[in-house]
């Protein structure tokens, strides 16, 4: 779990900064920082259900 939080977190940073090289003189891209956070959370699910069948795979044999 504290791997989770810990690239969440990274990806947050990332993302925000980002959002704000992009945006020009603008505060900030919210469009931006938030598709690009999104798509670093369903990646981070898709890890952990990939994960988490695997385990179920193999302790269904034991």
């Amino acid at each position: 779990m504290r791997r989770l939080a810990i690239s969440l977190t990274f990806f947050l940073v990332l993302s925000v900064g980002v959002g704000l090289a992009v945006s020009g003189p603008d505060l900030i891209d919210w469009g931006i920082a938030g598709g690009l956070f999104a798509l670093a959370v369903l990646g981070e699910g898709f890890r952990f259900w990939l994960r988490r069948s695997r385990a179920a795979k193999r302790s269904s044999g034991v």
